[in-house]
């Protein structure tokens, strides 16, 4: 086991395919031979365009979608997702308390007082009163349901998360408040990150390193320094001229 590594891509080639019965209709590839690592410890940032790939690349990491070529390796167990929307990712049936303690009911190794033992330790790390936990979903702001899909990304304590958009949902003083509590988890909790977005202000905040996706191709790969002050690919250059 490398203990250097939380992911590691080798060489996959991975789509779906549209219509059909039994989805036997045409086949579209999408992610077209990807290798790259993610590192102990690192924010390796994901850039691109809508349809560049980003979301179909996410889920082959969580095994949503079975590659048709090459490897994905997991040194930690699968990661966990911290979604886009918090609001459609989150049980709006259910209060905070029970949404936390179901991947751990599930999981079936704890009883009842230390499932709600760690949903208190869990609220209160993610910077939440512990009376959030009585709350349901729609009784939240967008920056604490966003907390609580954090929290619960992290009650079976991953190693790796997925970050898909977490903060474009959100306005900037939230969103700024949201990348310093990923940070900080990052720190505290030995966490690594694969952190999605098409926003690359937020990416240069918050990565250490950045791929640049085009077409289901990683087209350019290096530091946040590297690819924002001596990018390389034409398609890098534009996206960070939109950016500005």
């Amino acid at each position: 086991m490398n203990k250097e590594l939380v992911l590691s891509l080798d060489h996959v080639t991975s789509g779906y395919r549209t219509g059909g019965i039994f989805k036997r209709g045409t086949y579209q590839e999408v992610l077209h031979d990807l290798s790259f690592d993610v590192r102990h410890g690192e924010i390796l940032g994901l850039v691109g365009e809508s349809g560049s790939g980003k979301s179909t690349l996410a889920r082959t990491i969580l095994g949503m979608v079975t590659p048709d070529a090459g490897e994905v390796i997991h040194y930690t167990k699968r990661p966990q997702m911290i979604f886009q929307d918090p609001y459609s990712s989150l049980n709006p049936a259910y209060n905070v308390e029970w949404i936390l303690q179901e991947p751990l009911r599930i999981y079936g190794k704890y009883d009842a007082a230390e499932r709600k033992r760690r949903c208190q330790e869990m609220v209160e790390r993610v910077g939440l009163p512990l009376e959030c936990l009585e709350a349901r979903p729609n009784e939240l702001s967008g920056g604490q349901c966003q907390r609580v899909s954090i929290a619960q990304a992290l009650i079976q304590r991953p190693r790796f998360l997925i970050a898909d958009e977490p903060v474009s949902a959100l306005d900037v003083t939230i969103q700024a408040q949201i990348l310093d509590l990923l940070r900080q988890l990052r720190d505290e909790l030995d966490l690594s990150y694969l952190f999605i977005s098409h926003d690359l202000n937020v990416v240069y905040q918050l990565c250490d390193r950045v791929l640049v996706m085009k077409k289901g191709c990683i087209v350019e790969q290096g530091t946040v320094d590297e690819i924002f002050d001596h990018p390389k690919e034409d398609y890098t250059k534009q996206l960070l001229a939109a950016a500005e």
